[in-house]
């Protein structure tokens, strides 16, 4: 099964001059948590996510309207695959980086979709009922799995925060 053939089409995006006011409102008006930031010709530069947006807010000193979006995502790898790639090749990224949503281009880099894991789980329950060709529930699982397992390494998740002095 092709990328294409499972990812969401209808995407919503931002430039990077976007303020994160905006970018927030998109966020929610389309229901997701992630946008892409695309340049002038349509090529995806970045992405931003609901919570880039929030610690942005919370460590800047700055209100949302007052952050642009590329201040926030420059110097970030960007993972994301093609529209004619199989769904398999797309869960393997996902799950070597840990990311939820990935940006689909063309060969060009313009952005045509997103492959969220939301997408692969309703994709796998279906195959279910249809019979059809797709990702099975057993490798939407695995990566799901993957994607949430923690990144902390063993030595700082043993550190105890400290509680705050009053």
């Amino acid at each position: 099964m092709k990328v294409q053939e499972v990812m969401t089409q209808d995407v919503k995006f931002c430039k990077p001059e976007t303020n994160l006011a905006e970018a927030a409102t998109k966020l929610w008006d389309a229901d997701c948590g992630l946008l892409p930031v695309i340049d002038e010709a349509g090529k995806v530069i970045g992405v931003i996510s609901d919570r880039d947006i929030c610690m942005a807010v919370a460590t800047k000193g700055r209100t949302a309207a007052e952050i642009t979006v590329q201040e926030v995502v420059s110097n970030r790898p960007i993972y994301h695959c093609l529209t004619e790639d199989q769904l398999t090749d797309a869960l393997r990224v996902m799950q070597q980086h840990q990311v939820r949503r990935l940006p689909i281009v063309d060969r060009a880099g313009t952005l045509q979709g997103i492959l969220s894991i939301n997408d692969v789980i309703l994709a796998a329950s279906n195959r279910g009922r249809n019979k059809q060709q797709g990702v099975s529930l057993e490798e939407a699982i695995s990566t799901l799995q993957a994607i949430c397992e923690h990144r902390i390494s063993d030595q700082t998740s043993q550190q105890k925060p400290r509680a705050a002095q009053a």
